[in-house]
């Protein structure tokens, strides 16, 4: 499977503090890493990883130890996952910036008199229901297309160049997973 999937290194069965080092060790030489644990014996790699991730049928140190939790027992929600934090960061920033725009306008005009007091306040209300309609825009977020039967594209910084055959993918990375079983 890890052949299919463009994985060249695969460590099974280690220990608890093999697997934090094999976390620290990836990210010494650079790479972005991220650790799936469920159990007892997964809580310090998750912890010590970029991004740590627990299963919700886990126990509570692997969940606490974890930066996300999944509450399906589907690996694909790992992707469900990340495209729902990058629409939810991009959505903050979105609203920042309209939030500060508007700050930076109104409220100079509105103390030195050129903005009517009624209007400043109406539009700072239409400010706030902006702010509030655009973050409900995420409520209408749905897992990657699973329902037709589609399997979700490939996120943006997947290294594509990647083959089935060991081989390093136009990046140089090379892949790699760390695996509890």
């Amino acid at each position: 499977m890890a052949e299919r999937a463009g994985i060249e290194r695969v460590h099974a069965g280690v220990t608890p503090e093999g697997k934090e080092e094999i976390v620290t060790a990836l990210r010494a030489e650079g790479r972005c890493v991220a650790v799936i644990g469920e159990g007892v014996n997964d809580a310090a790699a998750p912890a010590s990883a970029d991004l740590g991730m627990a299963m919700g049928g886990g126990t509570d140190a692997a969940i606490g130890a974890a930066d996300i939790t999944l509450v399906r027992e589907d690996m694909l929600a790992v992707v469900d996952a990340i495209r729902l934090t990058r629409r939810t960061l991009s959505t903050i920033r979105a609203n920042l910036v309209w939030a500060f725009g508007y700050n930076v306008v109104t409220v100079p005009l509105a103390a030195t008199g050129w903005l009517n007091p009624m209007v400043a306040a109406a539009a700072m209300s239409a400010s706030s229901v902006l702010v509030v309609t655009n973050s409900l825009r995420l409520r209408a977020y749905a897992p990657g297309g699973r329902r037709t039967g589609t399997p979700p594209a490939p996120l943006a910084s997947h290294d594509a160049g990647a083959t089935e055959h060991g081989r390093t993918g136009p990046t140089g990375r090379k892949n790699d997973v760390l695996s509890g079983r």
